[in-house]
């Protein structure tokens, strides 16, 4: 039985480990072909490795314009077309407050989480609309929905390509190229990375979650990102699910102990 994503080539940023890893997966066992972009290319090259024939990995860095049209030219050489779109990548950055936010962490967050995005969907646009098919998954969080506290920049960033996702979707929905949002809340790499500024934090998030967990990359993640993927979401475009156990419903609480 062919899978949902039989013979539909996606890239998927950031997909050497995390949620893009967890997405990654989830789309190869569907069929899918799918381009590793990462920055790290011991991770990158790991997953080919895990994923098989039906993946390569790109050395990509998403805060460069260039690597962003380099990563979708690269599924077009090896596959012939590009189906699938996922940004997922993020760059990292540092709990603290709003005015302790350098020039230079604010100007990588935008670049990395929103801009580096936005010229992967330009890059992708052309090929997409010549088909009359196209899917657009972009990650957003839920930091950004809530503005928690300690992250503006990756708050600001997501939100910034939350708002680019509903208006490329209005615009080029008579296109057949759908764009949709996913806000999820999974112990992927990165909840982790910042979590070990606030170990105590990690219990905490399970406690908060109406479903008493945090998510699993591609159990929990993987799955919705397929169907946003699929032929089946053909009529879903500008929207933005939040894949979280519930968290959003009441807001999840947040609150560092940031000092003054």
């Amino acid at each position: 039985m062919a899978g949902q994503l039989e013979d539909r080539v996606a890239v998927i940023t950031g997909a050497g480990e995390g949620i893009g890893r967890g997405i990654a997966s989830a789309f190869v066992k569907e069929g899918a072909k799918v381009v590793i972009a990462e920055i790290n290319a011991e991770l990158g090259n790991a997953a080919v490795s895990e994923l098989g024939e039906n993946a390569i990995f790109v050395e990509t860095d998403v805060s460069v314009k260039e690597d962003n049209e380099r990563m979708i030219a690269a599924a077009v050489d090896q596959w012939g077309t590009l189906d699938i779109l996922v940004n997922n990548a993020w760059g990292g950055g540092v709990i603290s407050r709003v005015e302790s936010k350098s020039p230079e962490l604010m100007e990588h967050g935008l670049n990395v989480g929103f801009l580096g995005p936005l010229w992967a969907m330009v890059a992708a646009h052309p090929i997409m609309k010549e088909q009359s098919y196209g899917r657009i998954v972009n990650l957003c969080s839920l930091n950004g929905v809530n503005a928690h506290m300690g992250t503006v920049e990756y708050n600001s960033a997501k939100e910034a390509l939350r708002s680019a996702t509903r208006t490329a979707a209005r615009e080029w929905a008579p296109l057949g190229i759908t764009a949709n949002i996913i806000c999820p809340a999974a112990k992927s790499a990165s909840f982790f990375r910042v979590m070990s500024q606030f170990p105590e934090l990690i219990a905490a998030a399970d406690a908060a979650n109406p479903m008493g967990r945090m998510g699993d990359c591609e159990e929990d993640i993987g799955p919705v990102a397929v169907f946003l993927a699929s032929e089946g979401s053909s009529y879903v475009t500008g929207n933005t699910i939040f894949a979280d156990g519930g968290s959003h419903i009441n807001g999840s609480s947040w609150a560092p102990d940031l000092n003054e």
